[in-house]
């Protein structure tokens, strides 16, 4: 069990957890598929996608508009359509047009009256304060890819934010909904960690590598979280 009662900094993942990035995602990627003849299902695209942006994150840095495009032109590698710089360009951008979930802003306003709130995010710093600017908070302290020169799963990203935090990683608690990016790395490392599992009712791991973690806490939603951390500020 969890002593939650010794934490005092809540590290986040962003998309997936606090951003609504699946639907994000489909909303400007079906429409570039579709006017090249490719016709996907919502989850089939999300799996692709997944593996495409693992591989390019997994490769030298680069930034994310570019690790967005380079997704894009793989789907029409795998279909045989070339997309135009436009439609590349259109997705890496759309970002900011992707989602908060709706009891993000809520919740994180709630978890901010009792804890430190940290991001640490696979984005770009211009792309995440799109994010932001639809989540309502202030955090701490925001650690992106773009900062730590790599992407989650790596390591070097959570080495990068307990360095700036500047607490025992007991006192951490790392909030995140994929297991791929963000248990698997956290775990290894010691960190208690609750799992945000927004894709309890879908099945498969959508736009996320399968991979197995063991969370300390499992919640349906932020808003459960924050019912259970933060039980006096319903």
């Amino acid at each position: 069990m969890v002593d939650l009662d010794t934490k005092e900094v809540l590290t986040f993942d962003c998309y997936g957890t606090l951003i609504d990035w699946e639907s994000g995602i489909a909303a400007a990627l079906l429409p570039i598929l579709q006017r090249h003849g490719v016709a996907l299902e919502r989850e089939q695209a999300l799996q692709l996608f997944a593996e495409l942006e693992s591989a390019a994150e997994a490769g030298p840095y680069m930034a994310y508009r570019d690790v967005l495009a380079s997704c894009v032109r793989g789907f029409g590698q795998r279909y045989g359509f070339a997309p135009s710089a436009e439609e590349q360009a259109r997705f890496a951008g759309s970002v900011g047009d992707w989602p908060a979930f709706p009891d993000s802003p809520a919740a994180l306003a709630r978890l901010a009256s009792r804890f430190r709130l940290v991001v640490i995010s696979n984005v770009d710093d211009d792309l995440f304060a799109l994010s932001n600017a639809r989540l309502g908070v202030r955090f701490a302290d925001v650690i992106t890819a773009q900062q730590a020169g790599s992407y989650k799963p790596s390591l070097n990203n959570f080495h990068v934010a307990f360095e700036r935090i500047g607490v025992p990683q007991q006192r951490i608690l790392h909030v995140a909904q994929s297991l791929f990016h963000d248990h698997v790395p956290a775990k290894q490392l010691g960190l208690d960690t609750a799992w945000v599992n927004r894709r309890a009712a879908n099945p498969g791991f959508g736009a996320t590598l399968p991979a197995e973690a063991r969370p300390d806490i499992t919640v349906p939603d932020l808003q459960s979280l924050a019912d259970l951390l933060c039980p006096a500020a319903r």
